[in-house]
């Protein structure tokens, strides 16, 4: 049912399937060619003028300044669940050693 169905060809590769033709072949319509496309003059896609270009500076000092605010929450939370951790081992290690000797 899941098997997988592979098509078979009944020719061995590298033999053309030659066709026979029943309509004669024409030669194509010329068509003519479209009026030209007057050029315009190369400038650039985006200007900027100085206070785009400090408002896009600052947009982008903003955009570093709260991605690497968020990277280092998340490798500080990271440290403090390590800690905590590793304190909570430590105690539960004493413990088990405590219940071992009998006290």
């Amino acid at each position: 049912m899941l098997q997988p169905r592979i098509p078979v060809n009944p020719l061995p590769p590298g033999h053309p399937i030659l066709t026979a033709r029943t309509e004669p072949v024409t030669a194509p319509a010329v068509v003519p060619a479209a009026a030209p496309v007057p050029a315009t003059t190369p400038r650039s896609s985006v200007q900027l003028t100085p206070g785009s270009a400090v408002a896009l500076a600052a947009g982008g000092g903003a955009v570093v300044l709260v991605v690497g605010a968020v990277l280092v929450s998340m490798l500080l939370a990271v440290a403090i669940s390590a800690a905590s951790i590793a304190v909570v081992a430590v105690v539960l290690r004493l413990l088990v050693r405590d219940m071992q000797k009998g006290r």
